[in-house]
């Protein structure tokens, strides 16, 4: 990150508060609408758009039901494009001009580990709908509503070492910001529940690349017998076809959450031994009574059922449960207390009941085979770390 740029931001931001007087949040008063942000990567190398998209469904799903006691909450979804200084900006400008309470179903490459000690800073809490950087899982005022890519990357290699029986496993890392000590603390961790290590590790696999031949074949030679990697859809897309082109079909991918969705699916001819993720939420391609709420409000408002989309649903619903215990003023302040002191929020979509500061370590295996086009469950119940 270029310090320089995201402080340089925060002074311009702070500055221009001053300026204009606007401080304090918006809890507002009786029948003011509550203000509720979220700072997400819509635009940029690699995008989430919608989780956010999901929460402003529930929000406004809640507005038309009559909101709380009549009042509505008024969702502010910022972008931050991947960029440190505009993430910067952007979370100044909902917690301090607008005055949000909370900060809810945001997914975003960079903005926790950027904005956290500013929500530190002014008291507000953030349910990201997915945490992406590691500042969203070290942060006492940050807790997302998934599993996260670090506690996934020890999830699959769990899943595929001591469930598939896989040999000689090696990691592809895609790193963004300071994430990659993170990422090793995930390793060390399957390391320290099975003993076994990674054969080669490659932590220099960009984003969004025109052709990942290189890394693709320096993991072959390695003897790589299974790749566990992180990428995002359209880098998971090209790696995969990179094998293919290489005649690698006898590779087995130990992938995260980040790539399971239909349209990587469908793009998927040759999936070598098996694509596996370990979903970080019921997964989205069972129609039953578990998805029916969230599949039926994603597909009246024109959102793409994906995991994404799941988790900023459920950011958005465990908020307005948590809101309703409220008594008196809403305010940052009253919720921030109310998200502390919250009784466990169980929903099958989530294998671990959601609670604010408490890691979800659940993933449901499934996977996708060659000439399918459709992901499958293979496991009849979640899979936990250290199980």
């Amino acid at each position: 990150m270029n310090k320089r740029i995201i402080a340089a931001a925060a002074a311009l931001a702070a500055g221009a508060l001053a300026l204009s007087g606007c401080s304090g949040d918006a809890g507002g008063g009786e029948g003011a609408p509550i203000v509720v942000g979220s700072v997400n990567t819509i635009s940029g190398p690699a995008t989430f758009p919608e989780a956010s998209q999901a929460a402003a469904a529930v929000f406004d799903a809640f507005n038309e039901a009559g909101g709380l006691d009549g009042r509505t909450i008024d969702y502010k979804m910022l972008d931050d494009k991947g960029d440190p200084a505009t993430a910067t900006a952007s979370a100044r400008e909902l917690v301090g001009s607008d005055g949000a309470v909370a900060l809810v179903g945001s997914a975003s490459l960079i903005e926790c580990e950027i904005n956290a000690k500013y929500y530190e800073q002014e008291g507000i809490l953030s349910i990201p709908g997915i945490g992406v950087d590691t500042g969203c899982f070290d942060s006492e005022n940050i807790s997302p509503a998934n599993v996260g890519p670090f506690n996934d990357m020890t999830l699959t290699l769990m899943y595929g070492s001591e469930v598939l029986g896989l040999q000689d496993i090696c990691v592809l890392l895609e790193i963004a910001g300071s994430t990659r000590p993170t990422y090793q603390a995930a390793i060390d961790k399957w390391t320290e529940i099975t003993g076994k290590k990674p054969t080669y590790v490659d932590d220099t696999v960009p984003y969004g690349a025109s052709d990942y031949t290189p890394y693709i074949v320096k993991a072959r030679e390695a003897g790589c017998k299974a790749l566990a990697i992180n990428p995002v859809e359209p880098d998971a897309i090209g790696q995969v076809k990179a094998a293919n082109a290489q005649g690698w079909d006898d590779v087995t991918w130990l992938y995260l959450t980040s790539v399971y969705s239909e349209n990587f699916a469908q793009a998927i001819d040759n999936a070598g031994a098996g694509i596996y993720v370990p979903a970080e939420f019921y997964p989205f391609t069972e129609e039953n009574d578990i998805n029916k709420d969230w599949r039926d409000l994603m597909t009246e408002n024109d959102i793409p059922l994906t995991a994404f989309s799941q988790g900023g649903y459920l950011a958005a619903t465990h908020f307005i449960e948590v809101l309703k215990t409220i008594d008196g003023d809403i305010t940052r302040e009253s919720v921030a207390e109310a998200l502390r002191s919250m009784d466990p929020i169980e929903n099958p979509m989530i294998g671990t009941p959601y609670s604010f500061g408490v890691d979800n370590t659940a993933g449901w295996p499934i996977e996708l085979k060659s000439g399918t086009h459709a992901w499958e469950k293979v496991a009849d119940d979640w899979f936990r770390i250290g199980e």
